[in-house]
C-alpha cells in the first residue's frame, strides 16, 4: 500500500521505530480493517506532500486509527489505493431506491418510455436554490411513502440546455407523467404549498390501466431536445397519417324525383283564350 501511495505522488511513505498509544490517536470517519494491515507493508506512518504534515497509522485490534495534525480524517480502502472521503451533496441525502437523477435528455426519454402504467414524478432542482433544499426532505420522504412512483431527478445547473427546451424556467418545479395519457400536470411548490404535491400524488398514484403505450415527452417537447444542438439527442417525428376524407351517401327519394311544373295564373288564361277568340 506504501508502494502505491508512494507512486500517487500524493503520499510517501516514512519508516518510524518508536511507538504510538492507541489512547492518544483520534478516531477517523471510515476505518480501515485489519486484513488489510498487510497492504501497509510494515509502514507506521505516513509523509504528505501537503504543507510537510504527517499522517500516522497505527495499529488496533479491529481497526487502524489515523489521525493529521491532531484533525481526524477519513480515510476509504480500495482496491489500489486510499482516497479521501467527500462531503455528500444534499440532493443526494435521504435518497431512496426509487429516486434516481437523470444524465441526459435520452435517460429522460427512455425512463419515462420504459415506466408504463406507473407514475413518473420529474423534480427539477439547482444545487444553488433555498427552496430545492428547504423541500428535498420532504420529497425524499414522500418517495419513500409511495414506492411505486418514480422520482427522476434534473439537476438544473448541469442540464440548463435541456430545461430551456422542456420551458422549465422556476424552481423548485414538477412534472407529473402517467401511462398513455402522457403529462397529467406540472407545478412549482415549496414547504409553504407542499399540499399540492401530496394532493396530485393521491390523485394520479392510484394502480390503473391505460390503453395504449406510455405517451412520454409530448411530440412538441421531443421536437425542441432534437433541435438543440447541445444536446445530442435525435428523434424520428412520427408520420403524418392524411384524415379520410367523408364520403357522403345521397338519398333519392320518389319525392325528389317528382318535377313540379308552375302552374298558370287566371291572368294568362284568360289571355290565351282571348287571343285564340281573335
Amino acid at each position: 500500500m506504501a508502494e502505491i501511495l508512494s507512486k500517487s505522488g500524493v503520499f510517501s511513505p516514512v519508516f518510524h521505530n518508536q511507538s504510538h498509544e492507541k489512547g492518544r490517536i483520534f478516531p477517523v470517519t471510515c476505518s480501515i480493517p485489519v486484513k488489510n494491515q498487510a497492504k501497509f507493508m510494515g509502514c507506521s506512518s505516513l509523509k504528505s506532500d501537503f504543507a510537510g504534515s504527517k499522517l500516522v497509522v497505527v495499529n488496533d485490534d479491529d481497526y487502524l486509527w489515523s489521525y493529521k495534525r491532531g484533525k481526524s480524517q477519513s480515510i476509504v480502502a480500495k482496491q489500489m489505493g486510499l482516497s479521501i472521503g467527500k462531503a455528500q451533496r444534499w440532493w443526494e441525502k435521504g435518497l431512496q431506491s426509487n429516486m434516481k437523477e437523470i444524465t441526459s435528455a435520452e435517460e429522460l426519454v427512455d425512463s419515462l418510455l420504459k415506466a408504463g402504467d406507473q407514475l413518473v414524478v420529474l423534480d427539477f432542482f439547482s444545487p444553488g436554490c433555498g427552496g430545492c433544499k428547504a423541500l428535498h426532505p420532504k420529497i425524499c420522504q414522500l418517495a419513500e411513502m409511495n414506492p411505486d412512483v418514480q422520482f427522476l431527478q434534473v439537476n438544473y445547473e448541469e442540464h440548463k440546455s435541456m430545461c430551456y427546451s422542456l420551458n422549465v424556467h422556476v424552481l423548485p418545479f414538477f412534472r407529473f407523467y402517467r401511462g398513455a395519457e402522457g403529462r397529467v400536470c406540472s407545478f412549482s411548490c415549496t414547504n409553504a404549498t407542499i399540499k399540492k404535491f401530496k394532493d396530485a400524488l393521491a390523485k394520479y398514484s392510484p394502480p390503473r390501466c391505460t390503453l395504449g403505450p406510455p405517451k412520454g415527452l409530448e411530440e412538441k417537447e421531443l421536437l425542441a431536445l432534437s433541435a438543440n444542438k447541445d444536446l445530442q439527442f435525435t428523434y424520428t417525428p412520427k408520420p403524418v397519417q392524411p384524415e379520410p376524407t367523408p364520403t357522403y351517401q345521397q338519398v333519392i327519394t320518389e319525392e325528389d324525383t317528382k318535377t313540379t311544373l308552375p302552374c298558370p295564373s287566371r291572368e294568362s288564361e284568360e289571355r290565351t283564350l282571348v287571343t285564340v277568340e281573335r
